[in-house]
């Protein structure tokens, strides 16, 4: 199946304008950009999106997650659903991959848990997530890291070559999920572990929500229900498999832990 290349591109500007206001010290305008688009937030029937440990994304949801070591525009840039580092259960020396990396709030913190002789690799599409990245990585004088440009369904590393797949609210938006557990199982080590925060969506999602795409680039229409996720997650050869809904995004979907296995 090839990647819906409009897809991949209005899912790059929206996240490219939401980079530059972060990067600008802006990030109630970032955070209201994504409640007013439908991602979380009042646009997206989720409710309140206010700055607390119950709201359904960003910033708040690190209250209590390592985020103290780690600059502020990093995390207050978040704009996923979920903490993966707090279920991945890292170890000191590990390599990490973070699928769609952002302002790099995962990599840092991930990056702390890891010690000097672990590695995280942040993989993100934007120029501009990139950069700001980079500048928070800098600014929180962490060298075990490394922001990399490419695509989720076309990761550039090599067979075999990470311990841990993390990622927040992103797999949800690529056009082709299955490929993106592929290359999941693929760069990972035998044995290696994938646990990351999307959204699951509901069996009963309106075709309406499914069909908007600015409902798809802000997390809701793009998501798979947990059925078609473990079964993504089984054919590309997942073992262990483990969903567990946190809280709800949406009317139609909710934040999930995903975790599974690749097999030894």
């Amino acid at each position: 199946m090839a990647v819906d290349v409009n897809i991949r591109e209005a899912v790059r500007e929206r996240y490219a304008v939401a980079a530059e206001q972060a990067a600008r010290g802006e990030f109630e305008q970032a955070l209201r950009s994504e409640a007013e688009a439908g991602c979380c937030g009042p646009g997206g029937g989720c409710g309140d999106a206010s700055p607390n440990a119950d709201a359904p994304f960003g910033a708040a949801l690190y209250h209590d997650e390592g985020a103290a070591s780690v600059p502020r525009a990093a995390v207050e840039a978040s704009l996923g659903c979920g903490v993966p580092t707090a279920v991945a259960d890292l170890h000191e020396g590990e390599f990490v991959l973070d699928l769609g990396s952002g302002a790099g709030a995962d990599v840092l913190i991930s990056a702390r848990r890891v010690g000097a002789v672990g590695r995280v690799i942040g993989l993100d599409m934007t120029d501009e997530m990139l950069a700001l990245a980079r500048a928070n990585a800098t600014a929180a004088g962490v060298e075990n890291v490394e922001f990399v440009k490419g695509y989720i369904e076309e990761m550039p590393l090599a067979d075999s070559s990470v311990d841990v797949v993390i990622s927040n609210c992103v797999i949800n938006l690529s056009a082709d999920k299955p490929r993106v557990l592929r290359e999941a199982a693929r760069v990972l080590r035998p044995g290696g572990r994938f646990a990351v925060s999307d959204v699951i969506a509901d069996e009963h999602m309106d075709a309406a929500t499914r069909a908007d795409m600015q409902q798809w680039t802000g997390c809701i229409a793009g998501a798979l229900t947990r059925a078609e996720f473990e079964q993504a997650l089984a054919a590309a050869g997942f073992v262990d498999v483990e969903i567990r809904e946190t809280h709800r995004v949406h009317e139609h979907a909710g934040s999930a832990i995903v975790r599974a296995r690749k097999p030894t």
